[in-house]
This record gives structure tokens, C-alpha cells and sequence, in this order.
């Protein structure tokens, strides 16, 4: 895929270098593009390139994280409206992989074989149903454009929704068809481009989507089977081309590059196409932008211990009982599940950069009480350790998966971590939400034993800390394993959706965090810096835990999702341009999107 730049700087260069009295015959028109076979797989290559996701920064209004003090959308906040809540329906790619889909059908074999034609046509059917279904799971059903129309015929161009159920017939059948025709993997010049295993992961993921409660109220156990029979047939699949759990480190399934979790993967590389990861760092190791993707809470306590077992917080003993605080201050640093140290940066512990500010030194975000005025305030240790002052309000915790680590902050946007949309472990695990659905208990747990058991828990009874048996339990404990296994994956915001859970949300109200406080601040004075919370139990008994119950500081801002909104409405711009579109019902229209 990195070749694919090459092809179309050329392409650029063709279309720019023509003069007044020179007539270019390089330059790009249609019969160009479709004599050429490298022109016509950057064609797709160019849709796949807008189509495909980058990295999320997208922790902020669950409960997962947030970005600031006061950053909670309107949204989250139980203020609804069509302004602020509405869904544009872009059709900017599904009108040019209908015009690729058409062309292609007229390309001559002395340009393409029929193997490249099904192949580059099969990734246009992907992408269509990636589109489509981005519409689908945001309002609904949407007008189905299968053809290429004429922009001159203003009434054609006005077409009315079709059913959610049409739409997901449509999708699945786009699907299927690039399924019968994709390669099973492509060679390593074309690694990242959409494969058979990728296409039927997304079929897979879209039926776990429609047979969920979001889709499916009334629980029809046809879309469950559906859907437990597509993820199988995907994880099956992909063991057979060598996909599985990664069995190394689980933070590296973001550092070693082509590794067997990778199934729909968007590559970054230097110096084309790099993320700036400035965002998610803290202040002093970013450059511009910072604190996204402050973890919260629900999502430090979420990690179990390394055994498995739940670590469990009784905030009225940890303001009462300075025992206890100590204790838990031990638990919540030691032998935690190895995903916890490579998902979320703690205070006290080393900030992994190339800062030469950095060095040999644990960042400490920590904080010590002082009285203003008789005022108790919280200051954050930076300013002692660094000389830096950073902002009050965060969480103190921060966002470690997928950090280039390797970079300094005057060089942070050019980060080149790959990002994987799609993992094995996803796949593997709607497979085993789906089989808990259709009363198949023993896969779905054994499901979850594997990515424990992947992931480090140590067990005992092979059963890694999981004690569900029954069919509720199960699904709780993959509620549970999900916010641990994809935090930071852009997948928690979509749970809570398909599973109409906002009331978890709600049940927390406020964004709540732990500050990790210095008993004495007469000791900041001699503070060995190098030393590490987690493997000083000596240094752990200097500090305690301080609940905070209101991160933003403002209580107005707290979770009160309506639990009657599930669907977000079509954009009012949208329905004044096209009188044929109706709102949703649940917005005060006419269309259903259950139908």
C-alpha cells in the first residue's frame, strides 16, 4: 500500500506538468485511467485510503476517559436536539465506487485479467458496504445509490430511504460477493489492502451489530444464529491463513508490524502518512495539543488483578481508613493484569519517550496538598519534578497503547504506529458473544479463557478469573472483557449502543478519578525521582489515594444519556435538500429504523 503514494505523485506530476504550447499526453483523463492497470488499482486504492479509519482519540464521553475539564458533549450531557445530535449522509464515496464498479465492467482483458477485475471489484464491494453501514448503525435505514446517477436530472437525484432491513440485505450481499473473490491474503507489496478474512470479519461484526439489542429488541434468535455462524466461519478462516491471538507482550500488538492480530489494518509510515500523537501525552511530552484520552475511573478499576480477580474500591474506607488506603494503593499499582501497564500510564511511573528531559526518571503527576487562604487546592508534583506547570482537572492518567514510543515531543506528529481497525481478538470475541446468545455457554467462556490466558492472568482452575456460568453472566463478563480488551479501540462508545446500556454511564454520573497524593510535602524536598510506584513498596507507603469525585470540576457536566434516543437523527441541512428523506421516528419523524 506505501506504493500506491508513488503511483499517485506520478499521477499529480502528469496532470500538473503541461504548458501553453505543449501538449501533455500524460496527463490523467478517464480513457487514461482505465488503459492503465496501476491507474485503476489507485483508484480504489484512493477510496480505501478516504474510507479507511486512523487512530481514534475517542475515550472522551464514555467511560473510558475524557480530555479535558468541562470537554463532555451535549450529547452525553442529556441535551438533545437535531442540531447537535444529527448524522450528514456524505455520499461522496458511494458515487465514485459506483462510477469504479460501472467502469471497470468496460476495461479491456488486454488491461486486466478477469482475476484482477473480480479482485479490484470485490474491494470497491467492501468498501461500498463499509460506507453504507457506517450510514446504517448511525440512523437507519438510507437511500440505496447502486448506480452511478445523473447529476443533470435533479429529481432523480432525490430519492427516499430504504428499510434498515434492505440496507443490511444490501450490505451482506456486497459482502458476500467480495468474499467470493478477494484473495485469501495478498503478497507483502500489498499488505493492508482488503483481504477475504478482513470482508468477512466486517460481515461478521456488522450481523453481531444487528442481532444486538440496539437492532433487535425483541431478541429474534435467527439473528443471533446468523450471526454466531459468519463470526465462526471468519475465525476459522483466519486461523487458517495464520491469524490468532498474538502471544507475545500484549503491548506490542501495536509495535510489531504484520503480526497475527492484524485483519483491516491502516499503515502509517514516515514521512507520507504519520499520526501526530501530541494529543494524547501529557503536557510536558507534547507539542501543542494534550491530556486526550485521560483514562477515568471505571477504566482504571476495569483491569482485574493478575490472578484474574476483581479489584474492588470502597471509596468511603479510603477517605476514612488510612490502612485500608494504603493497601488498596498497593493492590492498584501491583500485579495487576499485564494489560493495565501497557493501556494506561500511571503516576510514579516512567513515561516511555525519547525525552532527554526523561531520562532515568519516573514522571510524577502526582499530587500534593496546599492551603490558599485556608482554601485546600491540589498541585500537580510536575511543577517540582520538571519546573513545568501543567493544568489542574486531569485525571492524572493517560493513554499508553499504540504510543510511538520512540519519538520525542519536537517530533511527535510524525508517529508511525499502525492502526488495527479490525484484530483478531475482535473477531474471536463476537464469536463467543454470539455463541452466549444461542445457549452455546461453553464456547462463548472458552473464548473468554483464551484472551485472559493470552493477555498474562495467571490461573489456577483454567478459568483465569472468570466466574460466569450462566447466560447473563456471560454476557456481564464480556461486557467486562470488552472495555478492558479495546479500550482506546473506538469500540466502547458502540457497545454501550448496540447493548442499550447508557445506564451504565448514567449509574456514574460524574467522571471520577484518584489522585495520588503525597502524604508530606516535606519529603518532595529529598524525592529520589528514578523511583517507581510499582516496584517500591517503600515509596507507595509516602503517598495515599484522594477521590475526586468530579474530575470537570463542574458538576453540571455529568452523564445523563436519554434512554429514549438510540438512533441519532438525519442532519436538518440534509432533509431541507431532499424533501423525499424522512427524520426518524424517535426525532419526531415517520421512519422507523427497526424495520
Amino acid at each position: 500500500m506505501k506504493l500506491i503514494n508513488s503511483i499517485l505523485f506520478s499521477l499529480f506530476l502528469g496532470m500538473t506538468g503541461c504548458s501553453l504550447d505543449y501538449q501533455n499526453t500524460e496527463v490523467i483523463n478517464p480513457d487514461n485511467v482505465w488503459n492503465d492497470k496501476n491507474m485503476i488499482t489507485a483508484f480504489i486504492s484512493d477510496i480505501g485510503g478516504g474510507l479507511m479509519p486512523g487512530w481514534p482519540v475517542s475515550a472522551n464521553n464514555t467511560d473510558e476517559g475524557m480530555n479535558g475539564a468541562g470537554d463532555m458533549n451535549q450529547y452525553a450531557r442529556g441535551l438533545l436536539s437535531v442540531d447537535n445530535s444529527g448524522k450528514g449522509l456524505d455520499y461522496k464515496y458511494i458515487d465514485e465506487i459506483n462510477y469504479f464498479l460501472t467502469e471497470l465492467e468496460n476495461v479491456s482483458p488486454a488491461v486486466l485479467t478477469e482475476k484482477e477485475r473480480n479482485e479490484l471489484a470485490a474491494q470497491a464491494l467492501f468498501w461500498r458496504a463499509w460506507d453504507y453501514w457506517g450510514k446504517v448503525q448511525n440512523v437507519g435505514g438510507v437511500p440505496l445509490i447502486l448506480k452511478p446517477q445523473d447529476v443533470l436530472d435533479f429529481q432523480s437525484l432525490l430519492v427516499e430511504r430504504n428499510s434498515t432491513s434492505e440496507c443490511i440485505g444490501q450490505i451482506l450481499a456486497d459482502l458476500d460477493m467480495a468474499i467470493k473473490d478477494l484473495p485469501d491474503q495478498w503478497d507483502n507489496d500489498n499488505y493492508g489492502r482488503i483481504d477475504k478474512g478482513c470482508a468477512m470479519a466486517l460481515k461478521g461484526r456488522i450481523l453481531l451489530w444487528y442481532a444486538s439489542p440496539l437492532f433487535n429488541p425483541d431478541s429474534n434468535p435467527d439473528r443471533w444464529q446468523k450471526a454466531y455462524l459468519a463470526n465462526k466461519e471468519a475465525v476459522n478462516f483466519l486461523k487458517s491463513v495464520g491469524k490468532g491471538l498474538y502471544e507475545g507482550a500484549f503491548e506490542n500488538i501495536w509495535y510489531e508490524e504484520q503480526n497475527c492480530e492484524s485483519v483491516m489494518v491502516n499503515q502509517f509510515y514516515y514521512s507520507d502518512h504519520v499520526f501526530n500523537q501530541s494529543g494524547i501525552r501529557p503536557e510536558p511530552f507534547c507539542n501543542g495539543s494534550a491530556n486526550s484520552n485521560q483514562a477515568i475511573l471505571p477504566l482504571a478499576l476495569a483491569f482485574p488483578k493478575k490472578d484474574g480477580s476483581k479489584l474492588i474500591l470502597d471509596v468511603q474506607r479510603l477517605a476514612s481508613d488510612p490502612a485500608y488506603n494504603a493497601t488498596f494503593l498497593d493492590e492498584f499499582y501491583s500485579d495487576r493484569d499485564p494489560r493495565f501497564y501497557a493501556t494506561i500510564f500511571n503516576p510514579g511511573t516512567v513515561y516511555p519517550s525519547a525525552d532527554k528531559a526523561n531520562d532515568g526518571q519516573c514522571y510524577w503527576n502526582g499530587w500534593k496538598k496546599v492551603y490558599d487562604g485556608g482554601e485546600l487546592r491540589y498541585v500537580t508534583l510536575v511543577q517540582d519534578q520538571l519546573g513545568v506547570g501543567v493544568g489542574n482537572n486531569t485525571s492524572g492518567w493517560y493513554q499508553l497503547k499504540g504510543l510511538d514510543r520512540s519519538l520525542d515531543k519536537g517530533n511527535i506528529s510524525y508517529a508511525e504506529t499502525d492502526w488495527l481497525e479490525i484484530r483478531f481478538t475482535e473477531v474471536l470475541m463476537n464469536y463467543g458473544e454470539c455463541a452466549n446468545e444461542i445457549g452455546k455457554s461453553g464456547e462463548a467462556l472458552q473464548v473468554l479463557y483464551d484472551v485472559r490466558k493470552r493477555a498474562g492472568i495467571v490461573s489456577t482452575d483454567s478459568r483465569y478469573g472468570i466466574t460466569a456460568n450462566t447466560q447473563e453472566e456471560i454476557r456481564e463478563a464480556y461486557m467486562n472483557e470488552r472495555f478492558i480488551e479495546f479500550a482506546y479501540e473506538d469500540k466502547r462508545w458502540g457497545d454501550l449502543r448496540r447493548w442499550k446500556r447508557f445506564d451504565i454511564l448514567n449509574n456514574l454520573k460524574y467522571r471520577s478519578g484518584l489522585y495520588l497524593v503525597i502524604k508530606n510535602n516535606d519529603d518532595i524536598k529529598n524525592m529520589d525521582w528514578s523511583r517507581n510506584m510499582v516496584d517500591d513498596p517503600k515509596l507507595r507507603k509516602m503517598f495515599q489515594f484522594d477521590y475526586i469525585e468530579c474530575l470537570d470540576a463542574n458538576k453540571d457536566y455529568n452523564f445523563n444519556l436519554d434512554l429514549n434516543h438510540w438512533f441519532y437523527p438525519i442532519k436538518q441541512d440534509d432533509l431541507d435538500r431532499n424533501s423525499k428523506l424522512q427524520q426518524n421516528k424517535e426525532w419526531g419523524g415517520t421512519f422507523d429504523p427497526l424495520l
